[in-house]
């Protein structure tokens, strides 16, 4: 599925081929705002609406939650093995939308179509892969003497909140709510208010699929949606992936109502190229890992870290890699990267380049993309700075753009003070050809994750969480389960039989 025609004609005909309603899903049902209010989310490719969204508010979220507490009981007395049937069920009816899916991708985030389909394939492999391990999920029996028996259960939250970043909708919706439902408890979701159209359907396929009130979807502002659903008694548990500031405020709201909550606030991510690396393959490998959704990503890899030897071939097979990262139209065939997500996002990232002049940093190349049909849109180039201190706030602060930054480095000792000097922690890279110097980076770095000759690296299984400022708690793993449950502790006196 791609279109032909002006940037403008494609994108009107892809809008004309949306068929859907894009209300709020509350127990089974899509449904307008209480308030009757709508917005409009924009195209960021051409800078126009896209179609109408139910604009929610508490009164939408209280009755969302109602219906998800409503549906608890029987949800999470159901057979871990019905929960997996039910959500495969779901899985496939989101696959036969496949093409919808990325279609709404690439219009509300701008992604090429191939890589917003790509990103929804990969959330649903992960609400598989958490379906699979509730199923396998075993109790825990503590060793006592022959007078009592102690076990371990473990017990759903009940209602859960999950609130997503707009950059990966469908990707974060798998590792948020697939793990939740697996592990038996129900889901009130807030959309991101630039991005909700992918997760409405979602949700409406859900009340396909699933028990009323199992999935609801409450559109809106963060104030209008977030808050109150951060701060609702009935309301057990939240997940959050956004930046620092707002992670910052739902855990002083969520301390409120004594509210556990697993955070996921971005990274400054590190890429290491050791003097023994395959300076090619590290180049092409550095250049996807920073430009891949054009860099809007938590674990992009944002600082280039390049051992003097391999300098200079380094930075000319990369930036001969961002050759192939040149915006254009996210609905044509070839495109890799498209616009950023909003023209106030494309502002921001044009301001931190701005920084990097002024902070003294050279502009190899890139800045915003003002040509001809692109004008309007929120087109960013792929952009490099080189001399980059370590102390500059562009070495410090998460930009969310197509920008990277490089750095030289003589020594290993100086390479993991570089990465490790900043109040992020979430993922890294390194790219070496000696396995000891592989195994040693990854213990030294401080990050969640870290990813060997390659990036990009996270898979069913492999928990995915920060460090310092980047959050607690982990996704994409067992773990992630044991997150949405409750420990409770069992002991049972066992007297003498009475004959």
């Amino acid at each position: 599925m791609h279109y032909t025609g002006t940037l403008r004609e494609t994108h009107a005909q892809a809008r004309e081929d949306i068929d859907r309603e894009f209300g709020a899903v509350i127990d089974g049902e899509t449904r307008s705002a209480a308030s009757g209010e709508t917005f409009e989310p924009t195209d960021p490719a051409v800078n126009e609406p896209i179609t109408t969204v139910a604009s929610c508010d508490e009164a939408d979220v209280n009755a969302a939650v109602e219906a998800a507490d409503a549906a608890a009981a029987d949800w999470g007395a159901m057979d871990a093995t019905d929960r997996g049937d039910l959500l495969r069920e779901w899985v496939a009816a989101m696959r036969d939308h496949l093409d919808e899916f990325a279609l709404l991708g690439a219009l509300e985030v701008g992604k090429p179509l191939e890589f917003a389909r790509a990103d929804v394939e990969n959330g649903l492999d992960f609400f598989e892969y958490y379906a699979s391990v509730a199923v396998a999920e075993t109790g825990e029996h503590v060793r006592t003497g022959d007078d009592s028996h102690a076990y371990v259960r473990h017990e759903p939250y009940g209602v859960t909140g999950q609130i997503l970043p707009w950059n990966y909708p469908i990707l974060l919706m798998g590792w948020k709510v697939g793990a939740a439902l697996a592990a038996g408890n129900t889901a009130v979701v807030k959309p991101p208010s630039p991005a909700p159209l992918s997760v409405i359907l979602a949700g409406q396929l859900a009340a396909e699929t699933l028990p009323d009130g199992v999935v609801n979807v409450v559109p809106g502002s963060g104030s209008a949606v977030g808050d109150p659903l951060i701060d609702h008694p009935r309301v057990g548990k939240i997940s959050f992936t956004g930046s620092v500031p707002v992670g910052q405020e739902i855990m002083r709201t969520a301390a409120d109502t004594v509210t556990p909550v697993t955070l996921e606030l971005g990274g400054k991510n590190p890429f290491i190229v050791f003097p023994d690396a395959d300076v090619e393959e590290a180049a092409a490998t550095v250049a996807t890992g920073g430009m891949y959704n054009a860099g809007q990503s938590c674990d992009s890899a944002t600082r280039i870290l390049v051992h003097e030897d391999v300098e200079e071939a380094f930075r000319e097979a990369y930036l001969d890699e961002l050759d192939g990262w040149e915006p254009g139209d996210p609905l044509a065939e070839g495109t890799t990267m498209g616009p950023l997500a909003y023209a106030g996002h494309a502002e921001s990232v044009d301001d931190y380049v701005d920084l990097g002049r002024e902070e003294g940093a050279t502009l190899l190349r890139g800045g915003p993309l003002e040509d001809g049909e692109y004008a309007e849109g929120a087109y960013y180039r792929p952009t490099v700075f080189d001399d980059v201190d370590p102390e500059m706030r562009i070495a410090q602060e998460e930009v969310f753009g197509p920008v990277q930054f490089l750095f030289t480095f003589s020594e290993y000792e100086e390479a993991i003070e570089i990465a490790n000097d900043v109040e992020y922690g979430l993922t890294a890279g390194v790219a070496t050809g000696n396995p000891s110097v592989a195994h040693r980076a990854a213990a030294d770095v401080e990050a969640g994750s870290v990813w060997v000759n390659r990036y990009f690296g996270t898979i069913p299984g492999t928990p995915f969480g920060g460090f310092k400022q980047s959050g607690f708690g982990r996704e994409c793993a067992a773990q992630a389960i044991e997150e949405h449950q409750r420990a409770k502790s069992v002991n049972m006196a066992i007297d003498d039989p009475p004959y």
